[in-house]
């Protein structure tokens, strides 16, 4: 047997809002209704299930694999928005891309401050 993550919960605010914010910018499906949780199904069928009601929440990180394509069109939706974006998690190099091992990275906060992050290539070049 193999183990894989299958979902992880995000606690917010507004699960309305977060979730589909989420589904907006990482160019997927609308949310979808489980249980409690409004969960969002990543392509590699790991959710993201997004709960509110637990108070404030506590910033977490959630860091996405990406193709080259899906980098550019996730940006964009980025700066459409509005949105600040940094090269680094320390929120240093604002507006910049990083090119590390190789590939693209940025961050972003979500409407709870939950950092995010997209990345071409992941650290260390492992897969």
């Amino acid at each position: 047997m193999s183990v894989h993550l299958n979902h992880t919960i995000v606690h917010c605010s507004d699960k309305q809002v977060s979730s589909h914010f989420y589904a907006e910018i990482l160019g997927l499906p609308a949310p979808v209704v489980a249980g409690p949780f409004l969960m969002v199904v990543l392509d590699n069928d790991v959710s993201l299930d997004f709960a509110d009601g637990g108070g404030t929440p506590h910033p977490q990180h959630y860091a996405f694999l990406v193709s080259e394509p899906e980098f550019d069109a996730i940006h964009a939706r980025i700066k459409d928005r509005g949105l600040t974006w940094w090269a680094d998690p320390h929120h240093t190099l604002e507006g910049e891309i990083n090119t590390n091992d190789g590939g693209r990275g940025l961050y972003w906060n979500d409407p709870d401050g939950h950092g995010l992050e997209i990345i071409t290539v992941p650290y260390g070049g492992f897969r």
